[in-house]
């Protein structure tokens, strides 16, 4: 509908391309102004959109004001429209031909596939002709210049790694998101400052999300320390309440989201670094660089930020009155054991990375071709739930991969509080718990883990895209 709008009215295809750009320009703003005082402000715009139909991201409106409203006052006048669209045809023009790999001035599916392999993005045959279906209009299976033009005339996407990013989120083929790889950010992201507003929102989220289930955490830490004496649910629960109270339930919480805020920085900084140095200067980010990037940032900020981990668990383990605080559990620590106690399961804590970061991965990826080959139709946003799904099963695989090693981590820091506890290592532990407690020995605790893992994701979900709005994050 849209589309043949556009092409008998305002945007006359092929033969009209050399007509004078005023005059197809001139009907569409008309179209837009509908009070016709000769400006077109925010809200005539997003209705004006809306009553077309054209599929914009949520943030094409405030970018293409922020864009074309040149004396910066609130409203587009005809010039300053017409202006902001020919130089994005001009953008668009530069794109299309990016993608033209045969300049045959049309793209084809295949051509598709070549170019997002380029940005390291693998989709079938079939992913790629459902893209072409949300944008060719006359049932050819292939776009053409002006199909394409119409298409993206006013999203904001300006260049083909933007476009390339558009179609990502459109139809959730995207890297994904772990406990080790780092967001994605664009340019324009990192020039507007909404890089670091949508990272404090991660952090907020992060720690309501923490603070939520926080009682399920500790009961994990406490079977996965005490996992020879068959702690069950029910009786953890029961055991930490008869020992400390209710509020024993959030013992060592404040640590784990203090921890948020150095770790996020560090890592996203890491991830920049490590991005620079695998690949050359204008190369896109591949899959696996992007893989060794992020499992190395994670690495980089665990190494910064461990000492917390150790002070979290013993924090979680102590007993009512055992330690004062944060504090005094790092002055406790270091005068009774030295500063090396504060790095006590650092090896299988970074050997855990490599396996949860690339089965989450590959379980994501995974989950998304198989959505996207079955069950994509009219669209191929699969929308929230399915992608909310694909996260929490994808990061459930990662954990289930790397549990054994996350158990003797948290059994190597928290082993010098357990009375005639011998001092093992890595090695040592895994045989110890192995032959006295079997191969299920090593999951000690996973139950309360998984059992967080739902209402943690959707608890983060909803108190991210609530922080977005109030940190005034252009949404996608």
């Amino acid at each position: 509908m849209l589309l043949r709008w556009l092409r008998a009215f305002v945007l006359p295809t092929a033969a009209c391309q050399d007509a004078e750009p005023p005059t197809r320009y001139e009907t569409l703003f008309r179209a837009l102004d509908r009070n016709g005082d000769g400006v077109v402000d925010i809200r005539e715009l997003q209705q004006g959109l809306q009553n077309l139909g054209i599929p914009l991201g949520q943030d094409a409106e405030e970018k293409i004001f922020t864009t074309g409203d040149i004396n910066k006052d609130g409203k587009l006048d005809f010039e300053e429209f017409m202006k902001y669209l020919k130089d994005h045809e001009k953008k668009m023009k530069l794109a299309f031909r990016s993608l033209d790999k045969n300049n045959d001035g049309k793209i084809e599916s295949s051509e598709i596939v070549q170019s997002l392999q380029m940005l390291g993005l693998h989709i079938s045959e079939q992913q790629a002709e459902l893209i072409l279906q949300s944008i060719d209009s006359d049932g050819t299976m292939t776009v053409d210049w002006d199909e394409w033009r119409d298409y993206f005339l006013f999203n904001p996407a300006s260049d083909i790694e933007e476009i390339i990013r558009f179609w990502k989120h459109s139809t959730g083929i995207d890297i994904g998101d772990s406990l080790t790889i780092p967001d994605e950010f664009t340019e324009d992201e990192k020039k507007s400052g909404q890089w670091w507003r949508q990272l404090l929102a991660g952090g907020v989220a992060g720690a309501v999300s923490r603070t939520s289930t926080a009682p399920l955490d500790r009961l994990k830490v406490m079977m996965q320390v005490h996992g020879s004496k068959s702690m069950n649910i029910f009786g953890g629960f029961r055991q930490m309440v008869k020992e400390g109270g209710i509020r024993s339930l959030w013992r060592g919480n404040g640590t784990n989201v203090i921890k948020i805020a150095p770790e996020t920085a560090v890592k996203f900084w890491a991830y920049e670094q490590y991005k620079k140095l695998l690949t050359e200067e204008g190369q896109k980010l591949g899959t696996f660089e992007r893989f060794i990037s992020g499992s190395m940032a994670g690495a980089t900020a665990q190494t910064f930020i461990y000492p917390m981990e150790v002070l979290k668990t013993r924090l979680a383990v102590a007993k009512t009155g055992q330690y004062s605080g944060i504090y005094g559990c790092a002055k406790k620590i270091l005068k009774q054991e030295g500063f090396g106690a504060f790095y006590k399961g650092y090896v299988p804590n970074l050997l855990g990375i490599i396996p949860y970061a690339g089965i989450d991965l590959a379980v994501y990826e995974l989950l998304k071709t198989y959505w996207l080959d079955n069950f994509a139709k009219d669209s191929v946003n699969p929308g929230v739930v399915v992608l909310l799904g694909c996260g929490a099963l994808s990061s459930t695989c990662g954990q289930l991969a790397s549990y054994p090693l996350a158990l003797v981590r948290t059994r190597m820091q928290a082993q010098a509080m357990v009375e005639g506890a011998p001092q093992l290592s890595m090695v040592g532990l895994f045989q110890r718990i192995v032959s006295k407690e079997g191969v299920s020995g090593l999951y000690r605790g996973i139950t309360p883990n998984f059992m967080k893992v739902l209402p943690a994701v959707g608890i983060s979900y909803v108190v991210y895209e609530n922080m977005k709005q109030t940190l005034g994050v252009a949404q996608k």
